[in-house]
């Protein structure tokens, strides 16, 4: 029962020499076994610390990686449903003839101006919360950003070359919100191989 409560006494990180010098001291004469055993608990003890402390820093690391995901892409489910109006907008825009665009004076030309004002700020509050517009023609076809709708014969242009977009693509971040839906040229010559530090 004294050995019991002299056990719990001890400090588990102790050295084997610090236990062993006691245990002189004291004038004990513990069994080489038990001291082992403290050696070998307070040694499990260390190592369960140790796996703790990672634990908790990798945690801390994802933690603050979510945290900034979450800053960066929490406007993504709405800035996709404010993608249609920009759409419209657009659409309004191009359905008037430019030679209309060109002539226009008096109410049209304020109602043409109102809408293409109207454009731009959405496009810029769009970018302040870091959705950007894919500008896709004239590229090569990417797969993860461009959704192809169809195929262009053209023996001028690279096979693979965006050559037409028909809708706007769009990107949050690293991440795309809206694959650009584009047409894509066909039977001219073939790509040269991207540059080595193109991602």
């Amino acid at each position: 029962m004294a050995n019991d409560m002299h056990d719990e006494r001890r400090d588990p990180t102790q050295s084997v020499e610090e236990i062993q010098g006691a245990a002189q001291a004291e004038g004990t004469h513990e069994a080489p076994d038990a001291l082992a055993s403290l050696v070998a608990e307070r040694d499990e003890l260390k190592d369960r610390v140790l796996r703790t402390l990672a634990e908790m820093e990798n945690l801390r690391r994802r933690t603050e990686r979510e945290v900034a995901d979450a800053r960066v892409y929490a406007v993504t489910n709405f800035a996709r449903d404010l993608l249609n109006s920009a759409d419209n907008i657009r659409r309004a825009l191009e359905s008037i003839p430019e030679a209309d665009r060109t002539s226009a004076d008096g109410s049209f030309k304020a109602l043409i101006d109102g809408i293409e004002l109207t454009e731009r700020d959405l496009a810029k509050t769009l970018e302040r919360h870091g959705v950007k517009l894919v500008e896709p023609k004239g590229q090569r076809f990417d797969p993860n950003r461009h959704q192809a709708m169809f195929e262009v014969p053209d023996p001028e242009v690279p096979t693979g070359t965006v050559v037409q977009v028909m809708q706007a693509g769009y990107v949050i971040g690293d991440r795309v919100l809206r694959p650009a839906l584009v047409g894509v040229a066909k039977g001219g010559p073939k790509p040269s191989a991207p540059p080595a530090d193109a991602a």
